[in-house]
């Protein structure tokens, strides 16, 4: 499979480093808007240079879009109807609208697109495929401190959407109403937002993303009746405090520990803890994995672009709801 890189900034480069690391696929090029940067990185990782975005799409069977968000969609476009199959960067495109319109000509051209809301890889999220999740409460704070890269959106677009997206992911119930407050302090567009995102189902998710924090942070607190998750995608690390089941006997695998015994009318509940061992994974080098998978074996796509493009929808409601609370 000859697969190559579109748009080498700073991700790019680690999607080409990752990528020459392989031994199921070729990476065949790379290519960039900047001649200067993709002079660099070919020299740095020895790969060859395409010519042109079009030779790039020409020559591969895929292609990974890292380009600038306003770019996917016209790329994403160029390649799907060229038959190729794409993994395209979050966003995966800069409106809903592109969206829908990639979505569709990738139906038609039945070529499979992946997007990378690389967070659904994260070790700690990963750690948690044993367990439940039924969130009746999410909190999320998603904070970084400035970096010129990636202003060309809002933090909305750019951090809050990986939350945006794992909220979703995790709930599975339509969206019944957003709230949201944002402030512009060093950029046109927000740099600090919040949003409050009401489900169908009950379930309320409180999200905050900042680009201009002194101290980074990345984490998410899950509320649901049968306990209580604390994610840390950093780290990475995650806590659980569960109610036993009944007559459950820890599992000596888990680091568990007895926290106490609740009376709760005739029964006893006994509430553990537990710290889920995190599997030694690069999240980046696992999109890669399941893409390809996906290509080769028809497995199903682990972000699909259906997926993507409902959380930017929720990002265009909290943008818009921001910008209402802020001009009254």
């Amino acid at each position: 499979m000859k697969i190559s890189v579109i748009g080498i900034g700073h991700l790019g480069m680690i999607h080409a480093r990752l990528l020459k690391q392989r031994t199921d696929i070729e990476l065949i090029g790379i290519s960039d808007a900047s001649p200067e940067r993709s002079a660099y990185v070919s020299k740095e990782l020895d790969i060859p240079i395409h010519e042109s975005i079009d030779m790039a799409i020409a020559e591969s069977d895929a292609v990974i879009i890292s380009a600038s968000t306003k770019a996917h969609y016209e790329i994403a476009k160029k390649a799907i109807i060229a038959g190729k199959h794409c993994f395209i960067e979050k966003p995966i495109t800069s409106t809903y609208q592109e969206a829908v319109e990639l979505i569709q000509l990738a139906e038609e051209n039945k070529v499979i697109v992946q997007v990378g809301h690389v967070e659904r890889f994260n070790p700690a999220l990963m750690s948690l495929q044993s367990y439940s999740i039924e969130p009746l409460f999410i909190e999320a704070h998603r904070l970084a401190q400035f970096k010129p890269r990636a202003t060309d959106v809002s933090v909305i677009h750019d951090l809050m959407i990986h939350d945006i997206d794992i909220v979703l992911w995790m709930v599975k119930s339509p969206v019944k109403h957003v709230d949201a407050n944002s402030v512009s302090v060093l950029t046109e567009t927000a740099d600090i937002a919040n949003a409050r995102i009401t489900f169908e189902n009950g379930c309320v998710a409180n999200i905050t993303a900042s680009r201009i924090s002194a101290q980074p942070m990345r984490k998410m607190r899950v509320f649901q009746k049968s306990g209580y998750m604390s994610i840390d995608f950093a780290k990475p690390s995650v806590d659980v405090y569960r109610l036993a089941q009944e007559n459950e006997i820890p599992n000596t695998a888990i680091p568990a520990m007895m926290l106490g015994e609740i009376d709760a009318g005739n029964q006893s509940k006994a509430i553990l803890f537990e710290q889920p061992p995190i599997p030694s994974i690069n999240a980046i080098a696992e999109e890669h994995s399941a893409f390809i998978r996906s290509i080769a074996h028809g497995d199903p796509i682990a972000v699909t672009a259906h997926e993507a493009m409902e959380a930017l929808r929720i990002a265009e409601l909290i943008n818009t709801s921001a910008t209402r609370t802020i001009t009254g």
